[in-house]
């Protein structure tokens, strides 16, 4: 990505709508602060080093990846109890995944069969019920690591469905045959598990369509993350939209997570299903054959990591509320919802009860609990939230997910209008982050000269992934722009009467294209007219939060506090020309995909009517709510008349 683009470096900068220009709008540049969790010290400084330091990353975690599976063992005579599935975990000293003689079990870990939560004994055995469909899965302790295949997924449980899924398009989940004598489940002692700074990457619909796609993927995000360390113990969760519906790409998938540092895990979202299945009790049946369980958990550190599927599919009828219907699936032809079902509610409940108090649970979907985007959808949200509110009450949590490809940082307290009319939620108990995208705005927009589409989103946010750095139960997030260092948090732009009229007539003709596209002409100049009228100077805050400011310093005055466009104090969301992202609009206007007419993360600075006519500079200093600050600037021109 060009953030050094000629004309900028000229003090100077206009649009010529090359992906080239476009990005070098884009950048921001932080103030000089110290290498912290917002800005790793190892940082690559060129591309030799760059290549130095992932030979050593990778041979890094290549020593101390542990890659095995579960060890399933079966005997003729099968088990002595057919209606209970025994096993062990135990310490894998030889990492051969096979429990020797000497190899101790582990007391103490949590084991699952979806429903039923245990711990086990001295000897590290464990005992569960067995029903059909059912997965056992053990939730991996802190201190300890699970083994990962080649493509660095963990392998940490078992699908019991002795006839095999139903007849699906990509195979779902192969006859297992007779339940085994026993399942065990190895682990290996881990310091990075056990440690508690722990960085945790969680990353949003990476949902790749076909293989070129991938290689988007590949080139953006992946690469970044493949270059980076730091997460290996928490490693990295993908929360849902693994694919674009065609499961067969989720060995593409495996390929891009073969060359991250970490752990990769997954959690199923609404483009990961088996649209054939019969029944959602067999909607994920190939996510579970080919990646993991449909939801879990895993402990590092002092975080406990629950994966929930929020998906409900099909969207029938016999999803219920109080009447015996649901409101939106029962009258329209809607495919999925956003729900937990009874079984899973209850596991969690009995997963949290097993949880340390004092642990930070960090609540993963692909559906979020709650979103600012679509806060007036049913099916965009979770209809059990207010019960998993419930749960987590009095316990330091975060909750993450993905779905709506855009960045949402919604902290303690915040509310907007519907939450409390759709499911009685005044605000927020803890904080609700939604991740953003790998793949951006579905991988749309002008290609970069990287090799990837500039995908910007609708909240006008860039692709990218979330992190959470963790110490002991207290975490700061922090996002990352595909190709950017963690310095890189601010998009800027001016929102004039002129750009506002252009935006109108250009929505129109993309609705009805006919005649000359209308052109948007330089977004960096405007005249007497634009600023007798409301003129303001933009800041999309990617990270930006309640708490979070933005200061402007025009011509080298003194800073002047932005005013944020959406307070998060119950109002609807604010949507239209006059509250859009004219940077992330414009490109995406000329050269598709989803508008940014709104965003929770936009800062405006009304401009001057008093500007004299020539250059402008405006230095942009935004803080996030833990005090880090970044500083961006704009040049821009007045003019007597366009």
């Amino acid at each position: 990505m060009v953030l050094n683009h000629p004309a900028r470096q000229r003090g100077r900068v206009r649009l010529g709508l090359t992906a080239a220009t476009v990005l070098a709008l884009a950048g921001s540049a932080a103030s000089a602060i110290p290498a912290t969790a917002n800005t790793p010290a190892n940082a690559p400084a060129n591309a030799a080093n760059a290549a130095a330091d992932r030979s050593e990353r990778d041979r890094s975690w290549n020593e101390t990846a542990y890659r095995g599976q579960v060890q399933v063992i079966r005997s003729d005579d099968g088990p002595a109890d057919p209606t209970t599935l025994t096993g062990t975990v135990f310490v894998d000293r030889d990492r051969d995944s096979v429990q020797d003689r000497r190899e101790r079990g582990l007391a103490g870990v949590t084991v699952s069969n979806g429903r039923d939560v245990v711990t086990t004994d001295r000897q590290g055995r464990y005992e569960l019920p067995v029903y059909d469909n059912m997965t056992a899965f053990v939730t991996q302790p802190a201190g300890y690591q699970v083994p990962v295949d080649d493509a660095n997924i963990p392998q940490f449980h078992y699908n019991h469905l002795p006839e095999g899924s139903p007849e699906l398009r990509y195979g779902g989940i192969a006859p297992t045959g007779p339940l085994p004598d026993a399942v065990n489940f190895p682990v290996v002692r881990s310091g990075e598990t056990d440690a508690r700074a722990q960085e945790c990457v969680i990353a949003g619909d990476l949902q790749p369509y076909d293989t070129t796609e991938v290689e988007y993927a590949r080139l953006g995000a992946i690469s970044d993350l493949s270059r980076r360390d730091g997460y290996e113990g928490c490693g990295s969760l993908f929360v849902g939209d693994i694919v674009g519906d065609d499961l067969s790409l989720y060995d593409d998938v495996r390929g891009l997570t073969s060359v991250l540092n970490g752990p990769a895990r997954m959690l199923p979202g609404n483009h990961d299903l088996d649209f054939d299945a019969p029944n959602a009790e067999h909607s994920f049946d190939t996510f579970r054959a080919q990646l993991a369980p449909a939801y879990y958990s895993y402990d590092v550190g002092n975080v406990h990591v629950v994966a929930l599927n929020t998906v409900r599919y099909p969207c029938t009828g016999d999803v219920d509320n109080a009447d015996g219907t649901h409101p939106e699936c029962a009258t329209s032809t809607r495919r999925y919802n956003g729900w937990i079902d009874e079984e899973q509610m209850a596991w969690l409940e009995r997963d949290l009860a097993r949880t340390d108090d004092d642990s930070l649970v960090v609540l993963a979907s692909h559906i979020s609990l709650l979103n600012w985007a679509d806060q007036g959808s049913r099916t965009h949200q979770v209809d059990q939230v207010q019960r998993v509110h419930e749960l987590l009450e009095g316990r330091e949590a975060v909750a993450v997910s993905g779905h709506s490809h855009s960045i949402e940082n919604m902290r303690t307290g915040d509310a907007m209008e519907g939450w409390r009319e759709l499911w009685g939620v005044e605000g927020l108990p803890f904080p609700h982050i939604t991740a953003g995208a790998i793949s951006g705005d579905w991988y749309s927009g002008e290609m970069t000269e990287n090799g990837y589409p500039t995908a910007l989103g609708r909240d006008g946010g860039r692709p990218g992934v979330l992190t959470l750095d963790v110490r002991g139960n207290d975490f700061r997030e922090r996002y990352t722009v595909t190709g950017e260092s963690d310095r890189v948090q601010t998009q800027l732009a001016l929102n004039s009467p002129t750009y506002r009229e252009w935006y109108e007539a250009r929505r129109a003709w993309n609705a009805d294209p006919q005649g000359a596209a209308p052109e948007p002409g330089d977004p960096l100049v405007i005249d007497r007219d634009d600023l007798a009228g409301d003129t303001w100077l933009t800041t999309n805050f990617f990270i930006g939060s309640t708490g979070s400011t933005v200061e402007v310093s025009l011509d080298g005055r003194p800073s002047q506090p932005a005013t944020r466009t959406q307070e998060m104090r119950g109002e609807a969301p604010r949507i239209g020309a006059e509250w859009s992202d004219p940077y992330a609009a414009t490109q995406q206007l000329v050269h598709g995909g989803s508008v940014a007419d709104r965003s929770m993360h936009l800062w405006r600075f009304e401009l001057p009517a008093t500007l004299t006519e020539g250059e402008h500079r405006a230095r942009v200093r935004a803080t996030d709510a833990y005090g880090r600050t970044f500083t961006d600037t704009i040049t821009f021109e007045v003019v007597e008349q366009r």
